[in-house]
């Protein structure tokens, strides 16, 4: 099944896509500090169910917006949740977390494949998304192992529980009903960011 959206691609992006990944930004970084019940390390970690967000808004608009979004998304949350560390959340946490937005519409461009988003592309979806987000929370684990905050497999056990569970069920999930919706919202022409 594929949804009909055409792009627009030229030197100079839009505004449209620009704002929606920083609005998006800002909405992931508010629903992962006030909207997430289920507290693993409390205080600290919880299950982000919202963590799909991210690599969603990059499949759908393209990987800077993708990027935008996880890195504003994580240092929103951080501040929000009294969780930033400087150093960590800003460059580690932030870029990684930045790159799960980035990195899957770099590897699956549904844009060359007129959003066809059949069984095979939807699990694609979902093992770039593993894979992407076992990257990121090795980094994030390492970070926190550096700065002494958390054992390096501790975090990677709870970070991964985390944020990998929601990306790898959600994105694919999701990415259907968010195509159809940006069509209706362009009126079936998108800018890429």
């Amino acid at each position: 099944m594929s949804t009909q959206i055409s792009y627009s691609e030229s030197d100079s992006a839009g505004f449209f896509p620009i704002v929606l990944a920083v609005v998006c930004g800002v909405a992931t970084g508010v629903l992962w500090a006030y909207a997430n019940p289920i507290q693993l390390v409390p205080g600290v970690i919880q299950w982000r169910i919202f963590a799909f967000l991210p690599p969603l808004i990059g499949l759908l608009l393209g990987p800077k917006s993708g990027f935008i979004c996880g890195y504003i998304g994580t240092i929103v949350w951080s501040l929000l949740a009294g969780t930033f560390i400087p150093a960590h959340s800003l460059i580690v946490d932030g870029i990684m977390v930045g790159l799960t937005g980035a990195v899957p519409p770099l590897l699956i461009n549904l844009r060359k494949t007129d959003f066809d988003l059949s069984m095979p592309v939807l699990l694609k979806i979902a093992v770039v998304c593993a894979v992407v987000g076992i990257v990121m929370v090795a980094a994030v684990s390492a970070s926190l192992a550096f700065l002494g905050i958390f054992p390096f497999w501790y975090a990677m056990f709870y970070i991964g529980l985390s944020d990998i569970v929601p990306m790898v069920i959600g994105t694919p999930l999701l990415v259907r009903p968010g195509a159809k919706l940006l069509a209706g919202i362009s009126r079936g022409s998108l800018h890429r960011f």
